[in-house]
């Protein structure tokens, strides 16, 4: 489904509230010609108690770390932009959706240095269902290593969720697409693991959990940081590490996580089977309790949710 197809009645801009069609910026502005932007995916899920946005307050505390990085002061606070999306979810009537908050550089002046540009943002909601397809929470995807690294330390700055970060994002996309797989994973600079396109990686060999650690140029994923802690709570050991890409062929799950991917089993690698070529049952276990968390199911001792009232 596209975004036509699934659009809101209302988009938040800079405190106003504008029809989908008519939220539009400027040819010029800066963020359309260098990528200056920082942007988010928070998930609304529809629950036995009403909407509630997941883990709303640490994706804005992201959005607004990202900005920061990139010296783009938002001129609104965190309070504000929070207060904003949850009203956006109520005007639009939404049951459940996705939202996008972005920050961008808009319209002024061209040129690579940003000051004179104002820092402009907007809240946007849509319908979006399982980023990689419906089927995939079950059966898993198949994906590949791509040719394309993640940037090194000190270029881009991974743990800023910038929308030019996402230009290597779409090539690592298209690539796998071209070649017939869902998505591809990244090998950072030095050839160990980092993440996928838009997702963060996991890998369970022997009853244990891996992921990569920030200095594999991975963003710091709020749906990783959901996992670790529930993966922790069902008594799974977690090891944050540097691993090597052989590490996929010989594991005995690999699985992805991230607000629009949630937790996606991972089947094969590179034409070759992880585990069974199947879900694996720690993946499993671990997408009942994230799903329980949101279904009421699993009581929410971390306040991870925040309900449309």
């Amino acid at each position: 489904m596209g975004l036509e197809e699934s659009k809101a009645k209302y988009v938040w801009m800079n405190g106003e509230y504008v029809e989908w069609n008519n939220a539009r910026i400027h040819i010029c502005s800066h963020v359309i010609h260098y990528g200056t932007g920082v942007f988010e995916g928070i998930r609304c899920y529809k629950t036995p108690k009403g909407p509630a946005v997941f883990r709303m307050k640490d994706h804005t505390d992201r959005l607004f770390n990202s900005a920061k990085i990139y010296r783009m002061d938002i001129p609104f606070t965190k309070d504000q932009v929070n207060s904003a999306m949850l009203d956006l979810i109520r005007k639009n009537g939404h049951d459940e959706c996705y939202i996008r908050p972005i920050v961008y550089r808009g319209y002024k002046e061209l040129g690579v240095n940003p000051f004179n540009c104002p820092v402009d943002i907007a809240l946007i909601t849509w319908f979006w269902g399982k980023y990689l397809g419906p089927e995939a929470l079950e059966q898993g995807v198949d994906v590949m290593v791509s040719s394309w690294n993640r940037m090194a330390p000190n270029t881009f700055p991974a743990m800023s969720k910038t929308c030019a970060n996402y230009m290597n994002s779409q090539l690592i996309k298209m690539e796998a697409i071209k070649y017939g797989y869902a998505e591809g994973i990244a090998l950072d600079v030095n050839g160990f693991l980092s993440e996928g396109s838009g997702e963060n990686l996991f890998v369970v060999h022997k009853g244990v959990i891996h992921t990569p650690p920030l200095h594999a140029t991975i963003l710091p994923g709020i749906t990783r940081d959901t996992v670790i802690a529930l993966a922790r709570d069902l008594g799974y050991e977690v090891v944050e590490t540097m691993m090597l890409r052989e590490m996929l062929y010989i594991a005995d799950e690999v699985f992805f996580t991230g607000s629009a991917a949630e937790v996606t089993p991972i089947r094969s690698v590179d034409r070759i089977p992880v585990g069974a070529g199947k879900r694996g049952p720690v993946t499993k276990k671990l997408q009942e309790t994230f799903f329980e968390v949101i279904d009421g199911k699993r009581d929410d001792t971390r306040g991870w949710l925040t309900f449309i009232r």
